[in-house]
């Protein structure tokens, strides 16, 4: 397997320090990996205008003039599956890190251990991102990434997939969860959801990233919030 990695740190030290450990991560797993160094964010915006061929970035926070949040921003306007990891001396940015869809937030001084831990979970993301829903929608078919499916209703005979846009089709809500893999969560008779989406659970709501608000039936409560945890 063949990853690419960015590191954006303004400190040296701390970048040659993060470097040293993601190439002894990957010579234990025997992957070949890139690794490009850039000392601001600005650097590496200017390099990512003409090459978005990254998989995971290890971003500082505190730069000296962009931020690594307002960076992880840029980013995900144009790149949602990309994974983004912090690496930073500060824990106030924490809360950031989910409205950019991190997937991990890391403290320094950085422990080999656990970072070798979040650099797996990102490969296993990227493999889950390279899976996707055929369907014959109209006269061609459509290949829908799963990452990019943030929730599937029903009504009737029909389902609408969620996606970057809308896909209405004539199919059971049966038929297309037999397609979806563990990161989807049936809540009730009519919704499956993309756990990565959910940004709140109450006992009566489930709140999404887009904004969308869908009903949690009676019960589902306490098996809901298992399976994100489980996603983590």
């Amino acid at each position: 397997m063949n990853v690419h990695f960015a590191i954006c740190d303004d400190n040296n030290i701390d970048s040659n320090y993060v470097s040293n450990l993601v190439n002894k991560w990957a010579n234990e797993r025997k992957y070949q990996i890139n690794i490009d160094i850039f000392d601001s964010a600005e650097a590496f915006l200017f390099h990512y205008d003409g090459n978005k061929d990254y998989d995971i970035l290890l971003l500082d926070i505190e730069m000296k003039k962009m931020d690594g949040v307002t960076l992880a921003r840029e980013i995900r306007k144009t790149n949602k599956s990309v994974q983004i990891v912090f690496i930073t001396g500060y824990s106030d940015y924490i809360a950031d890190g989910y409205d950019v869809e991190a997937l991990h937030y890391l403290m320094k001084p950085l422990k080999e251990e656990k970072l070798f831990v979040v650099l797996d979970r990102a490969v296993n993301r990227i493999i889950q991102n390279e899976k996707y829903l055929l369907l014959n929608y109209y006269d061609e078919t459509i290949r829908i990434p799963l990452h990019e499916i943030v929730y599937i209703d029903v009504d009737r005979n029909y389902v609408t997939i969620h996606s970057n846009q809308d896909y209405t089709i004539k199919k059971t809500l049966g038929e297309i969860e037999k397609e979806l893999d563990k990161r989807f969560f049936r809540i009730g008779r009519s919704v499956i959801v993309n756990l990565k989406y959910i940004s709140r659970v109450t006992k009566t709501d489930v709140f999404l990233a887009n904004n969308t608000i869908l009903q949690l039936p009676r019960g589902v409560y306490d098996s809901l919030n298992r399976a994100i945890i489980d996603e983590l």
